[in-house]
């Protein structure tokens, strides 16, 4: 199982970034997906959950500026964000909630002027 993040960049604070996480061997559409980020120096956090239902869950900080979705035939994860301040900085990870895949290298987002 390898989950491939990508779509991170440098962006002005107020700006958007949409993220993609392609997973090969293991399915999206059938399991939680998340993404967590981690700033230096920090311990990772999560941000936002997607569940094989459809039902999202935003750590809040997030709430209303991004959005997590999936495309099931592309077996894709994504994180749309929007309003993007200099404090959402750091790498971003996908990953199954349950039975964790290794962890890929990331994306990195840095938002800055």
């Amino acid at each position: 199982v390898q989950l491939q993040a990508s779509g991170g960049g440098l962006v002005q604070p107020g700006g958007s970034l949409r993220l993609s996480c392609v997973a090969s061997g293991r399915s999206v559409s059938l399991n939680v997906m998340e993404w967590y980020r981690q700033a230096p120096g920090k311990q990772r956090e999560l941000v936002a959950t997607i569940t094989s239902g459809g039902s999202t869950y935003y750590e809040d900080s997030v709430k209303g500026r991004f959005t997590i979705s999936r495309d099931n035939a592309k077996n894709t994860v994504y994180l749309q964000m929007s309003s993007l301040k200099p404090e959402d900085t750091a790498g971003y990870y996908c990953n199954y909630r349950y039975a964790p895949a290794p962890w890929g290298q990331g994306t990195l987002v840095t938002v800055s002027s």
